[in-house]
């Protein structure tokens, strides 16, 4: 994919409150002052046991533009914006550098994902952007992740634009793909991140046409090599199927094959299984059953317990909606500025932010899989061999038999993308990878084992002394 984002989003994409923050930094004279930021969320989506960390390409591209044009600058006049911090706006670019996962990765909640460093107001103004993609994309790609892993060898298509909050399902059906899926009906996303495109028919094409085998046999003749027929406008299978079957032996006999059947009404085992029988006695056992209507990771997997012989699950509006959350709770808290460690207290002890610049280390157990144990420390910490319960005071983890991997990387540069990023379809099979290192306690959907997230003895002692000099 070419660097260049392909949504043109200038810096006012953001929300009002950065840029007035942004201003009093300017007018402080703090503009220089260096700060770092972690992204981070607070609860697994779905009350699943992971997420998976999507969106990073495309925040990146956006942030290499990252810029505020001759409209943006003429709308903020009205605001009444100093004109001193106007002009800086104006030759304003994002230099900062970010370190992050690899796009696919699964993560956890408290633990820094991204890491931005940079001048103060760069960093403050990029809250919002970073936000809402980073947020979005890493919900689709969970909720895309669960269906996979309910699906078993079934494809899986994404069929949700039309379902999907205006133009989120652009960046939905990308997620999708790193999540699992094989594809998606949205053809401009498709063009845009060279994905491939499934398309059957709608009811109207049918209701269209004097009967619905004359439906059928124009279809075909339209599109011989990649035909799919969709059998429940009347009746699935006393109209739909028999009608689909027929059309089918009349391609053969032209030399070609009708691809697939597509079921979206109804007991969708039931017809699934009656409709593989009366394909089976035509001779048509090439001819798969796609399934589509309200379909969720939970509908999924009960189809495959029956042993619904589907072997393509169309969804929409549970995938690209991320249904029933609708969004991750990502949060990007300052950590340290000008050399000093900063922290923001809660009553509510889980919202107690983690100070300073650090790196997050995964503990890999001696059969090579993830231990479940993500342990903070500061980025210059070389070894950590015990981990502590960020709010549970009494709670350690020993960590020095176990090999352990760092997992915040450099990505971006004095506001420079540092390489390319993969094709998306490497990401997916990173992301499958990643995945199948997770042991399966915590890809139940069901109380999944939680996965441990710690501190380190240095952090831990760091934290504490920030309470106690803040405490009123």
């Amino acid at each position: 994919m070419n660097k260049k984002p392909v949504l043109d989003l200038t810096a006012t994409y953001t929300d009002l409150y950065e840029l007035t923050m942004g201003q009093a930094y300017f007018m402080a004279g703090r503009k220089d002052e260096p700060a770092v930021f972690d992204y981070f969320f607070r609860k697994n989506p779905f009350n699943g046991g992971y997420t998976i960390f999507a969106g990073l390409p495309d925040l990146l591209a956006v942030l290499e533009n990252f810029r505020f044009n001759k409209d943006d600058l003429d709308f903020l006049k009205a605001y009444s914006f100093h004109e001193d911090y106007l002009a800086y706006l104006k030759g304003f670019r994002f230099r900062g550098t970010i370190y992050s996962p690899r796009e696919g990765d699964v993560v956890f909640p408290t633990r820094p994902v991204l890491r931005v460093e940079g001048n103060l107001i760069e960093t403050q103004l990029i809250e919002t952007v970073l936000l809402n993609m980073l947020n979005f994309q890493s919900l689709i790609a969970t909720k895309a992740s669960r269906m996979r892993l309910a699906a078993g060898d079934g494809l899986l298509i994404d069929f949700g634009l039309r379902r999907a909050q205006g133009f989120g399902g652009y960046h939905a059906s990308r997620a999708a793909v790193i999540g699992g899926f094989a594809g998606t009906s949205n053809l401009r996303t498709a063009r845009d991140y060279d994905l491939r495109a499934f398309g059957t028919m709608a009811h109207s094409y049918v209701q269209s046409c004097e009967s619905e085998i004359e439906a059928f046999r124009s279809f075909a003749a339209a599109r011989p090599d990649d035909c799919v027929l969709l059998v429940d406008t009347y009746n699935t299978l006393k109209s739909g199927m028999p009608n689909a079957i027929t059309v089918a032996k009349e391609m053969e006999r032209r030399g070609h094959r009708l691809k697939a059947v597509r079921l979206d009404s109804g007991d969708l085992a039931y017809l699934a299984k009656k409709s593989r029988v009366m394909l089976d006695q035509a001779g048509l056992q090439d001819v798969k059953i796609a399934a589509s209507n309200q379909l969720n990771e939970y509908v999924i997997r009960s189809l495959v317990a029956q042993g619904a012989p589907i072997d393509i699950f169309a969804v929409g509006t549970n995938l690209v909606t991320g249904q029933p959350d609708a969004s991750l709770d990502g949060v990007y808290k300052l950590a340290w500025t000008n050399g000093h460690s900063v922290i923001k207290l809660s009553e509510t002890v889980s919202k107690i932010t983690l100070p300073e610049k650090k790196q997050v280390w995964r503990a890999i157990n001696g059969q090579g899989l993830f231990l479940g144990a993500d342990a903070i420390g500061f980025d210059d910490e070389k070894k950590i061999d015990i981990m502590h319960h960020p709010f549970e005071p009494h709670q350690s983890l020993v960590l020095h038999p176990y090999e352990i991997e760092p997992s915040l990387h450099l990505v971006m540069a004095k506001g420079k993308i540092v390489h390319d990023p993969p094709p998306l379809s490497q990401t997916a099979q990173y992301c499958r990878d990643r995945l199948a290192l997770l042991p399966a306690e915590y890809k139940r959907f069901e109380n999944p084992h939680v996965y441990k997230v710690g501190i380190s003895s240095k952090l831990k002692t760091l934290r504490n002394s920030l309470i106690e000099q803040h405490r009123i």
